[in-house]
């Protein structure tokens, strides 16, 4: 019977941008750093450009001796190529490496550590001189989240806006999408100017645009040329960028959450796939935590 802990891989997504890659490199020494007994990698699917391959980094830890790895998607939110990708690289992992058991888990989602985290982001972005309760008041945030095709994803972004705005004084969190949902970025800043006249204000003294992403790249290059072309063609409203949440201690730390949920919903035992689902300790609805062992096909 094996004794040492399973591999933990973290699964990016469609990044073929240097600092994201960078990024995840720092986020995988990080973890290795906190949790030294367990085997970690990082790697990104669905874009075979990518400097970091998922693939690649799969077959590392194999290499290393891992019989038994815990998947765990980088994502904030659901988005709609990811699960095909992550499953067409485990499926990939099962023909190459027979014996091979995998559970995936849950993506981060908003959790507590991360909404703190996003916090600080947008208080970096005001600047230090902007953080008094009356600057969060004449603030408005449009949180930018990837998009997919699938409402229920598209949902969480906007469950994570709102647990943005509780309680941190802000006037408004409105969200808006990279591609593929409903509002783009400039039609998001529309919104929170729109909002703010419509409260007697004449708008927003200010508007942050924060990603909603854990990892710099190509989307989130893209929603800040769109928030500089509003900006530029409004110059009576103030845009702030803020950045990505970033290889943070929090994110490690909401990573293993994700890595015990995942094994104690699938125990994962050599050659005997285990099945159930991952908690959340952030109380949303859990997604399928499923196990994967090679000949068998996926759940």
């Amino acid at each position: 019977m094996t004794t040492s802990p399973p591999a933990l891989l973290i699964a990016g997504h469609g990044s073929r941008d240097d600092g994201g890659a960078d990024a995840l490199r720092a986020l995988v020494r990080l973890l290795g750093e906190r949790h030294p007994d367990v085997p970690v990698a990082g790697g990104f699917s669905g874009d075979p450009d990518s400097p970091l391959s998922l693939d690649g980094a799969l077959d590392g830890l194999v290499g290393r001796g891992a019989t038994r790895i815990a998947v765990i998607p980088l994502l904030t939110a659901p988005a709609g190529p990811v699960p095909d990708a992550l499953s067409a690289v485990l499926a990939r992992a099962a023909e190459r490496h027979p014996g091979l058991v995998l559970a995936r888990g849950t993506e981060l989602g908003p959790h507590p550590a991360l909404l703190d985290v996003l916090e600080r982001r947008l208080d970096e972005a005001m600047g230090s001189g902007a953080r008094r309760p009356a600057d969060r008041a004449g603030t408005t945030v449009l949180l930018v989240g990837r998009g997919a095709a699938d409402p229920h994803a598209n949902a969480e972004v906007a469950r994570a806006a709102r647990l943005l705005w509780e309680g941190r004084g802000f006037a408004g969190v409105e969200t808006a999408f990279v591609s593929q949902a409903a509002p783009d970025v400039p039609a998001g800043l529309d919104r929170c100017r729109t909002l703010g006249t419509a409260a007697g204000s004449g708008g927003p003294d200010r508007i942050v645009v924060l990603p909603y992403f854990v990892l710099p790249g190509g989307p989130v290059e893209r929603l800040h040329m769109q928030a500089e072309g509003w900006a530029a063609a409004h110059p009576g409203t103030d845009v702030f960028g803020a950045t990505v949440i970033g290889p943070e201690p929090a994110v490690a730390d909401v990573v293993m959450e994700r890595y015990h949920a995942a094994l104690a919903a699938a125990p994962l035992r050599d050659g005997v796939p285990g099945a159930g689902r991952a908690a959340a300790e952030d109380a949303r609805p859990a997604h399928g935590a499923a196990a994967v062992a090679a000949g068998t096909g996926e759940r």
